[in-house]
């Protein structure tokens, strides 16, 4: 662990528009909010190991897992319903992590326009602060149409009929999914960015609470956009579109909010809907991140998997679990790398690991892919 870099190194494989902020010089730490590709010394890291190890050798009981597990929409809604709109930032960094979500929108411009370091140091989850601790689209020659969304948000998607030819943005030539989107922080700046008049946005989330504030959001555009609740987890709700129809899905700090052996089917099932060439994009928390280590005992749930004070779950991935889910899913690699930074509260003087990875999967071409 001591020493890691993203996947690559610093040369072709790593990622340029990150890292140019390097800390050469100790003694200037507090100069900005955070730093780039930070290695970790052999000491860091045993003192990360030994953290997780205390943390965790005290286990919830049996009935709380149960509750957090069966009342787990209970506490999502909760927790938007407390926080609503003003607890997010708009997460434009995403087109620099993930040009795949604009492609027809230059770097520069989106780096003048959207793009700040010391913004984007505080990124955390799905808006979760630090004291919480919480396609490459061809470009179209007509608009995508979509009929207005269902007035009850909580509605089971599992009686949906999806005809192959009329489904929402059936008509579109470019079509995303965000999972797990919350109050719209990832999919309304998609919706101002990518400019392609074939777009179609689809987003879906446990919480019928932040469904409901993606659709009342003024941005919310029915005719370019179809929000829902849907449980990735449960296999008989369907999906509001068909097999092989999807360009992109995107995961951002979702996948790590569910039950471990409940992953790979949600990403099996995910698979299913992307076009052969369509891409999976993940964002999410990797092992001894600042925020795993700051768990008291009696927080820990099984290995690596965490309950919050608000009743929410977060797992700590390494590259080669979600490698292994990705792969399975019969997905191919083209990025699987470790986003390591230093993150610095200048005013108190504090210093925070932050450990992230970030993966992009690929849907073969041919025809297993059907």
């Amino acid at each position: 662990m001591a020493g890691a870099r993203p996947e690559g190194g610093p040369g072709a494989g790593a990622r340029r528009q990150f890292g140019n902020r390097l800390l050469d010089d100790p003694t200037r730490v507090f100069h900005h909010n955070a730093w780039d590709h930070v290695e970790w010394s052999e000491e860091q890291a045993a003192a990360a190991e030994r953290k997780v190890r205390e943390n965790s050798c005290q286990r919830v009981c049996p009935e709380k897992q149960a509750d957090y597990e069966v009342n787990a929409h209970k506490y999502w809604n909760d927790f938007y319903r407390i926080h609503e709109n003003g607890f997010f930032k708009d997460r434009h960094w995403l087109f620099t992590e993930f040009p795949e979500l604009a492609p027809s929108q230059s770097h520069n411009h989106l780096k003048n326009k959207n793009e700040s370091l010391e913004c984007r140091s505080n990124e955390e989850g799905p808006g979760f602060t630090d004291e919480q601790h919480r396609c490459s689209c061809p470009s179209p020659g007509y608009e995508a149409q979509g009929p207005p969304v269902e007035e009850n948000v909580s509605q089971k998607l599992s009686h949906l009929e999806i005809c192959a030819d009329e489904f929402p943005g059936s008509s579109a030539t470019c079509r995303i999914l965000e999972v797990g989107c919350g109050v719209g922080n990832t999919v309304f700046p998609i919706l101002q960015i990518n400019n392609n008049p074939g777009l179609f946005v689809y987003c879906c989330d446990f919480s019928s609470t932040a469904v409901e504030l993606v659709q009342t959001n003024s941005e919310y555009d029915p005719s370019r956009c179809f929000a829902f609740v849907h449980d990735v987890c449960d296999e008989d709700q369907s999906y509001p579109m068909p097999r092989n129809s999807l360009d992109v899905v995107v995961l951002i700090f979702v996948l790590s909010a569910l039950v471990p052996d409940k992953m790979q089917k949600a990403i099996s099932r995910l698979s299913t809907l992307l076009k052969p060439g369509g891409m999976m994009l993940l964002r999410d928390y990797g092992r001894y991140d600042m925020a795993q280590l700051r768990f008291k005992k009696g927080q820990c749930l099984s290995e690596n998997f965490y309950v919050r004070g608000d009743g929410t779950r977060v797992y700590f991935f390494t590259q080669d679990e979600l490698d292994t889910l990705f792969t399975t899913a019969g997905l191919e690699k083209v990025q699987n790398l470790v986003d390591r930074r230093l993150q610095v509260n200048r005013g108190k003087q504090l210093m925070m690991y932050r450990v992230w990875i970030q993966c992009k999967y690929r849907k073969p071409l041919g025809p297993s892919t059907s």
